[in-house]
């Protein structure tokens, strides 16, 4: 016994409604969890390469330099966790994209590592990002720029560089 050409159709559209309707009674009864970003150890890797070549002259030297660096990595991670969720995920696919070799290899120019990196071609790749034509390129690195320029200048210690003397006393 042969179906007809009506018949298919009818039985399709029928089979497309349902599975329409199931998907969006899963949606309505299971709410997914909010996106939190994590800074995850690929990520601390890329920041810890990143940082000091945004900051550059700002790092102190010595023995201050590391603490000083992770204080402001820490402050990108907070940054971060301040944003809305959507743009967490954007962020978070940003270091997933950094975090991936071939990907790192082919945006950033850098071969090995992040714990590898020098600052000569983290600085270079920067660089490309700062000027590249493609808008997506740019926004990255400005993502990156301010995010690790607002979490240093956002510690006290980094004020007195810069001739800030704090807040007012009668606004605290």
């Amino acid at each position: 016994m042969g179906t007809s050409r009506r018949t298919f159709l009818k039985a399709g559209g029928l089979g497309a409604l349902a599975l329409a309707a199931g998907g969006a009674l899963y949606r309505a009864t299971h709410t997914a969890p909010p996106h939190h970003f994590a800074l995850d150890g690929e990520a601390r890797a890329a920041l810890h390469a990143i940082a000091p070549a945004i900051l550059a002259g700002a790092l102190p030297g010595g023995g201050g330099r590391a603490a000083a660096l992770n204080s402001s990595i820490e402050g990108v991670h907070a940054a971060i966790l301040g944003l809305p969720p959507v743009t967490q995920k954007e962020v978070q696919d940003l270091f997933g994209l950094l975090a991936l070799a071939p990907a790192r290899r082919l945006l950033t120019g850098v071969s090995g590592g992040w714990a590898e990196a020098r600052v000569e071609d983290v600085n270079a790749f920067l660089q490309d990002w700062r000027l590249h034509r493609l808008g997506l390129l740019r926004s990255a690195y400005h993502a990156l720029h301010d995010l690790v320029l607002g979490a240093w200048y956002a510690q006290p210690a980094s004020w007195a560089a810069t001739g800030y003397p704090g807040p007012m006393k009668e606004l605290s």
